[in-house]
């Protein structure tokens, strides 16, 4: 669910209040998940962890802790849409997305 890798060109897309929070959120939950598999971690546990760094935000903001969860979800969204046609354009530059039909 979370992703703790550095998205910064999947990112660069987004205003810079939005890759600020979802930078923030996510250097936190690499300090706090570690090396957790999030497929096999429960999203309520993970969601305990990251709570601390989303309402930061949210008092800063003046907005409620929900709303930084919903955002949270909508840009990590966005990032990994953006990630998954850039890893096909790729496949599709190189010959490979033929291959990817047996995956």
């Amino acid at each position: 669910m979370f992703q703790t890798t550095n998205n910064s060109a999947q990112a660069a897309s987004l205003n810079e209040e939005d890759r600020n929070m979802l930078t923030r959120i996510n250097e936190y939950a690499e300090k706090v998940l570690g090396d957790i598999d999030p497929q096999k971690t429960r999203i309520s546990f993970q969601l305990d962890k990251l709570k601390p760094i989303m309402q930061e935000i949210a008092d800063e903001k003046g907005i409620s802790l929900e709303d930084v969860f919903i955002k949270y979800m909508d840009l990590a969204s966005i990032v990994s849409a953006k990630q998954n046609a850039m890893l096909k354009e790729d496949f599709d530059e190189n010959g490979l997305a033929d291959l990817t039909k047996f995956i």
